[in-house]
C-alpha cells in the first residue's frame, strides 16, 4: 500500500501539483506572533512581494542613561532625510565600523551549547576568549589574507601584523617580519 501526499498553499489554499513550485516562507516577526514562523507557497502567488518590500533601516539606540539599547525599525527614505550635513550614503561610507554581534550560544536550541571550531577556515581568527590552538594558528598563518577577507566582510576586526597581541595570539612573528610589519 503506497501513500499520497497532497500539499496545498497555506496563502491561498490552493493545490500544489509540483513541489518545486513550492517556496518556504519564514516569518520572523509579525505583530500577531509570538517568534518566528513557517508557511508554503506556490511562487506564482509572491510575485509581487518585491513590489510590495520597503526599503527598511534597522538602527540601535544607546542612550547613556538606559542598560540596554532600544531598536527602531523605519523606512530607509526617513532615515536619510536625519542626514543634513552630507548625505546619508556618504555619512555611512565614513562612518566607524562595528563588529557583528553575535547571537549569544546560550540560546541554542534546547539549552545545548554548539561549540565553535576556530581551527576551520570559516571560524579561524574570529575573536575568542579560549586558547588558540596550534591547528587555528596553522591555519591563520597559511591563509592570513583570505581569513582578513572574511573577517571584513563579515565586520568583525581583522589580524593585524602590527598588533604585537595578534601576532603572539597566532605566531605570526615570521609572517610579520617577512613583510616588513613595524610592531605596535
Amino acid at each position: 500500500m503506497g501513500q499520497k501526499i497532497i500539499r496545498f498553499s497555506d496563502l491561498t489554499g490552493k493545490h500544489v501539483e509540483d513541489d518545486g513550485d513550492l517556496v518556504r516562507i519564514v516569518v520572523r516577526q509579525h505583530p500577531d506572533l509570538e517568534g518566528p514562523v513557517e508557511i508554503e507557497a506556490l511562487a506564482g502567488e509572491l510575485t509581487e512581494v518585491q513590489d510590495l518590500a520597503l526599503d527598511l533601516v534597522t538602527i540601535e539606540l544607546h542612550h547613556p542613561d538606559a542598560d540596554e539599547p532600544e531598536t527602531v525599525v523605519l523606512e530607509a527614505d526617513a532615515f536619510d532625510r536625519l542626514a543634513s550635513a552630507a548625505p546619508m550614503a556618504e555619512v555611512l561610507r565614513a562612518a566607524k565600523r562595528v563588529a557583528r554581534t553575535v547571537p549569544s550560544q546560550a540560546a541554542a536550541p534546547g539549552g545545548v551549547r554548539e561549540r565553535v571550531n576556530y581551527a576551520s577556515l570559516e571560524h579561524a581568527g574570529k575573536p575568542h576568549k579560549g586558547r588558540t590552538t596550534d591547528a587555528e594558528k596553522q591555519l591563520v598563518q597559511q591563509h592570513l589574507d583570505r581569513i582578513n577577507e572574511r573577517l571584513a566582510a563579515e565586520g568583525i576586526r581583522t589580524i593585524d601584523l602590527a598588533n604585537a597581541e595578534h601576532v603572539a595570539r597566532y605566531g605570526l612573528e615570521a609572517l610579520a617580519q617577512e613583510r616588513g610589519t613595524t610592531l605596535a
